[in-house]
């Protein structure tokens, strides 16, 4: 069977980390977490005291960093310039970078070239905020997964504390969580929003397992369509 692009894009806390690492396992496809290449970059910035506006700093930044995913013991390790940087780049600052620096065009621009390239070959599953628009607008399967702000910040809240999150902490990561949904959505360059031929899906108290299958048969469907037609 071919071996496509499944493109996943959507809000923070949406599911599109664990649903696309799970979905990419399911497959034998190679998972690709693009919101982690900004964050990788967002902190190597915020060490480097690169202001935002600094655009060739920051182009310069991005062409000496190749960002790469390995799968070690069941979990996605990344790393750049010899570093490992899975647990640096999860930290609610790194989330708060990733968002502002991804903005700068420069940074964009290549951050999807690297992107692209690991896309290339097929058999890939990558999630991030503009797969289906920008990175790769021909994907075969496009999927934009949603649901309420109350339940990404509840997600958000038990990654960050577990399962003793309070009213407040919940409250306080929705406000972050609709700040940088208005900032991704409302840049100029590459804003947040569903491809026109993406399947949209409300994950709002959805079992993962039940989007997985879901998104498994889509996938299969696309693949055998495009069998018949090679």
């Amino acid at each position: 069977m071919n071996r496509v692009v499944v493109a996943i894009d959507g809000p923070g806390g949406a599911g599109k980390s664990t649903v696309s690492r799970t979905l990419a396992h399911a497959l034998g496809y190679q998972y690709v977490d693009t919101g982690a290449m900004y964050r990788v970059i967002g902190v190597l910035a915020s060490e480097q005291g690169i202001a935002i506006d600094d655009h060739e700093a920051l182009a310069a930044l991005c062409d000496g960093t190749l960002i790469e995913f390995d799968e070690v013991d069941g979990r996605t390790r990344v790393s750049a310039r010899g570093r490992d940087f899975t647990e640096a780049i999860r930290t609610a600052q790194a989330a708060q970078d990733a968002s502002r620096y991804s903005t700068v065009p420069a940074v964009r621009q290549r951050m999807v070239a690297q992107q692209r390239a690991l896309g290339a070959r097929g058999g890939v599953v990558m999630e991030g905020r503009d797969i289906g628009t920008v990175v790769f607008p021909d994907a075969l399967v496009k999927v934009f997964l949603d649901a309420s702000a109350r339940e990404r910040a509840q997600r958000r809240a038990t990654d960050l504390y577990g399962s003793g999150a309070t009213d407040e902490q919940i409250t306080a990561i929705e406000r972050e969580i609709a700040e940088r949904d208005a900032r991704d959505r409302g840049r100029a360059h590459s804003p947040l929003r569903p491809a026109e031929d993406a399947v949209i899906l409300d994950t709002t108290r959805r079992p993962i397992a039940e989007v997985v299958d879901t998104l498994r048969a889509l996938v299969s469907a696309k693949a055998r369509g495009l069998a018949r037609h090679s």
